[in-house]
């Protein structure tokens, strides 16, 4: 009996991978050796900065709401503390979002939580 070969499942198989090296250069698009290594690394980049992005969110909301608090006459860690003994639970995205889009309605929110 014949060795059965991949033969077309082969082909398909390969296809996803170039097909996910769309837009690359030279090689790493057209090269099967290259396009498997390209595509690999270019995963493990993903998934690393999904990760990253949501931390360079956080740091920027959290640079944001200290330069509106050197204004109000409060630090950022005197802030956060304030917030939690007031028992407001605001995340700080919105923290930011007020800061900036409505000043009043953030200055409420640091005297709240100075008391």
């Amino acid at each position: 009996m014949p060795r059965a070969q991949k033969g077309a499942a082969s082909r398909q198989s390969k296809n996803r991978w170039f097909k996910a090296a769309k837009g690359y250069r030279l090689g790493r698009r057209t090269q099967w050796r290259r396009v498997k290594g390209a595509v690999t690394r270019a995963g493990v980049y993903a998934t690393r900065d999904r990760r990253r992005v949501k931390r360079e969110y956080r740091e920027l909301w959290i640079v944001r709401l200290s330069a509106a608090l050197k204004g109000l006459g409060i630090n950022y860690s005197r802030f956060i503390a304030g917030l939690k003994k007031a028992n407001i639970a605001l995340n700080r995205k919105m923290l930011s979002e007020i800061a900036i889009h409505d000043p009043q309605a953030f200055a409420a929110i640091v005297t709240a939580a100075k008391g």
